[in-house]
């Protein structure tokens, strides 16, 4: 076989998307996936968008998108302009030149990686495999899953890879209501099978991100995934226990941090929480310790982190019990609003939310239990249905505590200071209240 001959496959397809030809199909439309989708859309590429959830293709195809970061505008136009293409029919992505895997990749009860969704959308690409694509695995998983899983699959269906087909991961950076960064804005990094792989995928993201930074391996661009994510773990675990520290020795930990932060070298400020929550903190440095463990090297940074995060949602519930009890009230039978149930400020997730294990320890200690959040309309929680309280001065007067959960920016917190008689805040949202007629309980 002559050098043009192995050439042939990577060239054209190589063509096809700085043309912006090639076909793009992303698998799995959650917040990851349809941000990139309609980055890649908006640059001009046709975009099939595979999605299980038939509701969510519904209201792609209705022009709706239910992804905060995602203005439905850009959606409707998209989809009105044949460049967005919702769709639950694995059919549609035969003529893809370009898979991009953007699934969801949860633990087990066990702590152990659930790759199952992974698994079943390599299952549906092999039945689209042709010479001349491109695949790329964006989903946060272990070290090693792209060659250990995502490979060997190509290569049974008799496909040379870096010649004939492209293999690659590219971790998902995307931070959900970061207004400063959208996806265009956040460097890709990119690592391939072989070179001809990663240089496939960094022409394929510089499309459509500012930068596309390769790397020696897929295994280098998984573990810079899980780095990043249990950097953050690490790091907000040692800020809630120094907050469980300072609060025994009577000292304000927002008030250190912030001296602290005024450092300019050596000393990267974060924060202390009622929580952790999301898809990527809590679980995808379990999935490195999982990795490690089969290594036989067992990490205890990462152990320890989670124990600590794991711990603050009751640190949370001792805290209410002892605010009301101050007061001359026991939690049962106390009227208690949660206010926020997102995972973070401005957008709409709850899951891995420290929320919901406030609120079902809250209603385990007898207390009459309600939330408001401005972001999450409707919640379902142990079976039952939850509907979001308005937040006025009637419903803040009548809690016996209103305890900030999540600090979205929309809600006016000299309000809830004003009407409410004792506030728990976790985030320290209430620090610019005046004159509050609210007794303040910070974190």
């Amino acid at each position: 076989m002559t050098e043009a001959d192995l050439n042939h496959h990577r060239d054209a397809l190589e063509d096809k998307i700085v043309n912006r030809a090639a076909e793009v199909a992303v698998i799995g439309l959650g917040y990851v996936g349809l941000a990139l989708a309609t980055e890649f859309a908006t640059a001009g590429f046709r975009v099939t968008g595979l999605e299980l959830n038939g509701e969510r293709v519904e209201a792609l195809l209705g022009g709706a998108s239910y992804v905060p970061d995602v203005s439905s505008a850009l959606v409707r136009r998209l989809v009105a302009d044949g460049l967005l293409c919702p769709t639950q029919d694995p059919a549609r992505l035969a003529p893809a030149d370009v898979f991009i895997i953007c699934v969801p990749t949860p633990l087990r009860r066990a702590k152990e990686p659930d790759i199952s969704h992974v698994l079943a959308a390599i299952e549906t690409i092999a039945g689209h495999l042709r010479a001349g694509q491109l695949i790329v695995l964006e989903s946060t998983t272990y070290p090693g899953t792209t060659e250990e899983i995502l490979l060997p699959a190509v290569e049974s269906a008799g496909w040379k890879v870096g010649v004939e087909v492209f293999v690659a991961f590219s971790p998902e950076r995307v931070d959900p209501g970061n207004k400063a960064y959208p996806t265009r804005e956040i460097p890709k990094i990119v690592g391939g099978v072989t070179a001809a792989c990663t240089e496939m995928a960094r022409v394929l993201y510089s499309q459509v991100v500012c930068r596309a930074i390769p790397v020696a391996s897929p295994k280098v661009a998984e573990m810079a995934k899980v780095l990043e994510n249990t950097y953050r773990s690490v790091n907000i675990a040692l800020a809630n226990e120094f907050a469980l520290i300072c609060r025994r020795l009577g000292i304000d930990p927002w008030a250190v941090i912030e001296a602290a932060g005024s450092k300019p070298f050596g000393f990267t400020p974060f924060y202390p929480g009622p929580g952790i929550g999301g898809h990527c903190i809590p679980v995808d440095p379990l999935y490195l310790s999982w990795k490690a463990r089969a290594a036989n090297y067992e990490p205890r940074f990462i152990a320890l982190a989670d124990e600590i995060n794991r711990a603050m949602p009751r640190h949370v519930i001792d805290l209410v019990a002892e605010a009301l009890n101050n007061v001359g009230k026991c939690l049962r039978g106390s009227r208690i609003l949660v206010l926020g149930v997102a995972y973070k400020r401005g957008i709409n997730d709850v899951r891995e939310s420290p929320a919901l294990e406030i609120l079902e320890g809250l209603l385990r200690g007898g207390a009459l239990v309600a939330y408001s959040d401005p972001h999450v309309p409707s919640l379902a929680l142990n079976g039952a249905q939850w509907w979001s309280r308005e937040l006025d001065a009637a419903t803040l007067a009548v809690q016996d505590c209103v305890v900030i959960v999540t600090d979205h920016a929309e809600v006016d917190y000299q309000a809830v200071a004003d009407h409410a008689p004792l506030v728990v805040d976790t985030r320290n949202a209430t620090r610019h209240v005046l004159d509050p007629h609210a007794t303040i309980v910070h974190l």
